[in-house]
């Protein structure tokens, strides 16, 4: 018999109850080192006195009235937003994957009002992950993601990832737009180059194209900037904002230039809850904490360090682990060992990880992780990598 909750998860045997900054406590009074923090969401780690504060008073004022009406903190939000990124205008979603079916709508709207309606194409690299709406899986186009859920919406180019000449080849004048993260989370941690985000966004302007960068998993502060594309130091003219930017809470974005939002009049698109006072009430709290360069400093430091604790793991478990990527706190453990077996050792040693594609565990603790902390998880991390060499 099918259980009440639809079995599409395949969960860890652990019930956390509560959770304190980079800690999570089990229903058995275990206490776990939070080295996924939801999966990068929990920018500020649990219970946050800032985001609980936030919470609180708005949920004493005000739930939810819809976008029928103005919404202060979603105006004090999306001008926070805009003040700090290149973007001009913002629509707030629930998550990431309403985020990325408004990119790619607002992509071919702008096309469409711009009296070119065929140019509709959106070209998209091997390894992403845009959410699982039927926009999302036929852009990421692996059949992982797409196997019985067809026919798949149309409109997609798949390149594989560097292959610039198959990049090349697959512009022609159907193409909208570009769609890449500039740091793969559930492909790998695969960071893209500098140089090769500044060629999309030369390739872009060149082209007429647009250029989305899908940043819900790497922006925030997780690179240590706001946002990861401000280390090649470029713009795009979309990104999609999530997991991060809520600090836990349900909360999405679409940021955007004036000239790519041009097609998105009144009436062209909505969301009954995006924005609403409680999500927004939290995004201001997460935006005040993050956005300062004084934060974002500390994210870069503590990432050096553990970063530099990590390549001493990897040199001490040479059978467990080949090396370590990524950038500022989305960092991956490369294995050798099936990266689900390293994930489950890590359980028996009070330290919780995420497996990605390519055979790599991801770490993505809370921004506010302390030094001390960095190197408990990776004594934790040791201990796990000790008992797989020893089983």
């Amino acid at each position: 018999m099918i259980p009440s909750i639809l079995p599409t998860y395949n969960r860890a045997p652990l019930s956390f109850v509560k959770g304190e900054g980079t800690w999570l406590i089990e229903a058995d009074g275990r206490r776990f080192l939070d080295l996924g923090a939801g999966i990068a969401v929990n920018a500020l780690g649990h219970a946050h006195p800032k985001l609980v504060a936030a919470l609180t008073e708005q949920a004493g004022a005000l739930w939810h009235t819809s976008n029928l009406y103005q919404i202060p903190k979603q105006q004090e939000l999306a001008d926070r937003l805009v003040a700090a990124s290149f973007a001009d205008t913002v629509f707030f979603t629930n998550s990431g994957t309403e985020a990325c079916e408004l990119a790619v709508k607002m992509a071919r709207k702008h096309f469409y009002d711009a009296g070119q309606p065929d140019r509709t194409d959106i070209i998209t690299f091997e390894g992403a992950f845009h959410g699982r709406s039927s926009a999302g899986i036929a852009a990421a186009g692996s059949e992982k993601m797409t196997k019985g859920f067809g026919p798949l919406l149309p409109g997609f180019k798949h390149v594989a990832w560097g292959d610039h000449e198959g990049l090349h080849a697959a512009i022609d004048e159907h193409t909208a737009a570009i769609l890449i993260e500039p740091v793969q989370g559930e492909g790998g941690i695969r960071p893209l180059p500098d140089q090769c985000l500044k060629g999309l966004r030369a390739l872009c302007d060149e082209k007429g194209l647009l250029l989305i960068l899908d940043e819900v998993q790497c922006g925030v502060g997780r690179t240590g900037r706001l946002f990861a594309h401000e280390w090649a130091g470029v713009t795009p003219d979309i990104m999609m904002v999530a997991k991060g930017i809520g600090g836990g809470f349900p909360l999405g974005a679409v940021l955007a230039t004036e000239h790519a939002a041009s097609g998105m009049t009144a009436g062209t698109h909505g969301s009954t809850y995006g924005g609403n006072p409680l999500g927004c009430a939290v995004g201001c709290a997460v935006m005040s904490e993050v956005a300062t360069p004084e934060f974002l400093a500390e994210v870069n430091r503590k990432a050096a360090l553990m970063r530099q604790r990590l390549e001493g793991l990897v040199a001490a478990h040479p059978a467990v682990f080949e090396g370590v990527r990524g950038l500022g706190l989305m960092l991956g453990l490369k294995c050798k060992l099936p990266n689900t077996e390293v994930v489950q050792a890590g359980y028996a040693a009070l330290v919780a990880t995420v497996p990605a594609a390519d055979n790599v565990v991801r770490l993505l603790p809370p921004l506010t992780i302390t030094d001390e902390e960095i190197t408990e998880a990776v004594t934790r991390l040791d201990a796990a990598a000790t008992a797989l060499e020893t089983a």
